[in-house]
C-alpha cells in the first residue's frame, strides 16, 4: 500500500514538472517573437511605422502575459521594456514608451495582479489618454483614463483591509521640463484605480504628487526600504525671479522624504540623506597598475574607511573643514629662519610708505620718477 502511494506521488511530481517545462517553453518562444517585434519597433522612423509596429508588439504581449507562469517569468531578452514586481509577489507592471518624431512620448502598460480570492492572475491594459487630460491630474482615475508614465518602483502599504501599491514613476512631459511622480494604485473587482488621499503635505492631503523640474538636470526619487521612507531631492528655482516657471527648477542639494505614518505618507522636509556604510562582503573589480607598470584587474572589498581611524589609509588624522571664520583666527606657524626675521624687521622699520598709496591697494599705476644728471 505504501509503495502505491509513493508511486502515485512520484507520478504527480513528474507530471507537474513536465507541465511547468511545457509552459516555460511556450513563454520562451513568445519572448523570442516579442524580441524580434521590439527590434522592429525601435528601428521604426515614422510615426505611422512606430504605431503599426507597436500595435503588433502590444497584441502579442497581451497574449503572452495571459500565459501560465507569466507573472514570474523574467523576460530577460526585452531590454527596453520595464518589468517591475511588487515585494509581495502579487503585482507586476510591464511598461514601455515610444518616442515620436516630435520627440514627445507615448506610454504603454500592462498591470498583472494575482487575485487570491478568485485564484487567477488578472491582466489589465492601461490606456494612455494624456492628450485630453491635464498634465498633472489630481483626481482618482482608472485604467481606461491613464495619464501615461514609466514606473520603476512598487511599494505596497496596508491601509485598513486594502493593500495600496505606491508607485514611483517618470514622464518626459515637454521639451523644457520633465516629471517625477508618486501615485497610489489599488484594485477593485473590475478595475485598476490610481489615486488615493494618502500623501500628507503640511495641512493638505493629495491623491498623487508630481515634481516638475528642468530638462537639463535629474531628480533623485527612490525608496529606502531599511528606513521605510521615500527620499527625494528638494527642488528650487534657479533664481527667485523664476519662481513661477517649473522648467527652471533644479535640485538645491537638500532633501525631503515621505515617511509612512498613520496610514499616510507624511512629508518630512529638510531631512539628512546619508549613504549606507558598505559591508565587507561587497566587492568591485578595479583596474590598477602593477609593479611592472602594466594594467591589471583586481577585485577589492568595498568597505567604508573612517578617516579618523588610526588604521585607515589616511593615518588616523582628524579632518576639519576650513571656513573663512576659522582660517583667519588660526595661528600660522612661522617657518622663517632667525636671519630672515632680522632682515624683515629692518625693512619694515625703514619703510615709511603709506599703504593706501600702494598700487596693489588702489589699483593705480604710478609714474616712474625720472632722474636727470646735471651738466657742469
Amino acid at each position: 500500500m505504501m509503495s502505491m502511494k509513493v508511486t502515485v506521488l512520484s507520478f504527480f511530481v513528474v507530471a507537474s514538472f513536465f507541465t511547468f517545462a511545457q509552459e516555460t517553453s511556450v513563454l520562451q518562444q513568445k519572448e523570442k517573437e516579442l524580441d524580434s517585434l521590439l527590434d522592429v519597433l525601435r528601428a521604426a522612423e515614422t510615426n505611422a511605422d512606430k504605431k503599426s509596429a507597436n500595435e503588433e508588439f502590444k497584441e502579442l504581449m497581451a497574449q503572452t502575459l495571459n500565459e501560465p507562469n507569466a507573472l514570474t517569468y523574467n523576460f530577460a531578452l526585452l531590454e527596453t521594456v520595464g518589468i517591475i514586481d511588487s515585494p509581495d509577489g502579487n503585482v507586476r507592471i510591464v511598461n514601455w514608451n515610444v518616442e515620436q518624431e516630435d520627440f514627445s512620448h507615448t506610454y504603454h502598460c500592462f498591470v498583472m495582479y494575482n487575485d487570491d480570492r478568485k485564484d487567477e492572475v488578472r491582466v489589465t491594459e492601461l490606456k494612455d489618454m494624456s492628450f485630453g487630460m491635464p498634465s498633472q491630474p489630481s483626481d482618482v482615475i482608472d485604467h481606461e483614463n491613464w495619464y501615461g508614465a514609466l514606473y520603476y518602483k512598487i511599494i505596497p502599504v496596508e491601509r485598513g483591509s486594502r493593500t495600496i501599491y505606491t508607485l514611483l514613476g517618470w514622464d518626459h512631459n515637454s521639451s523644457l521640463s520633465q516629471l517625477k511622480l508618486i501615485d497610489a494604485m489599488y484594485f477593485t473587482s473590475s478595475a485598476v484605480k490610481f489615486g488615493s488621499p494618502i500623501f500628507k503635505m503640511g495641512n493638505e492631503t493629495h491623491k498623487r504628487v508630481f515634481f516638475e523640474h528642468s530638462k537639463k538636470t535629474s531628480m533623485f526619487l527612490n525608496y529606502e526600504a531599511h528606513r521605510d521612507r521615500i527620499m527625494m531631492d528638494h527642488l528650487s528655482p534657479e533664481s527667485p525671479a523664476l519662481k513661477n516657471f517649473r522648467s527652471y527648477y533644479v535640485p538645491d542639494m537638500s532633501y525631503d522624504a515621505f515617511v509612512y505614518e498613520g496610514k499616510k505618507w507624511v512629508l518630512k522636509e529638510d531631512v539628512v540623506g546619508v549613504n549606507d556604510n558598505m559591508t565587507s562582503n561587497q566587492k568591485q573589480e578595479v583596474t590598477v597598475m602593477n609593479d611592472n607598470g602594466q594594467l591589471e584587474k583586481r577585485t577589492v572589498k568595498m568597505q567604508w574607511q573612517n578617516p579618523e581611524d588610526a588604521s585607515a589609509p589616511a593615518g588616523g588624522s582628524e579632518h576639519v573643514a576650513v571656513t573663512p571664520e576659522t582660517e583667519g583666527s588660526e595661528a600660522k606657524e612661522d617657518t622663517r629662519t632667525d636671519r630672515q626675521k632680522e632682515l624683515d624687521a629692518r625693512v619694515n622699520k625703514r619703510d615709511k610708505r603709506d599703504p593706501n598709496d600702494l598700487t596693489i591697494v588702489n589699483g593705480k599705476k604710478k609714474k616712474k620718477r625720472r632722474w636727470f644728471r646735471r651738466k657742469n
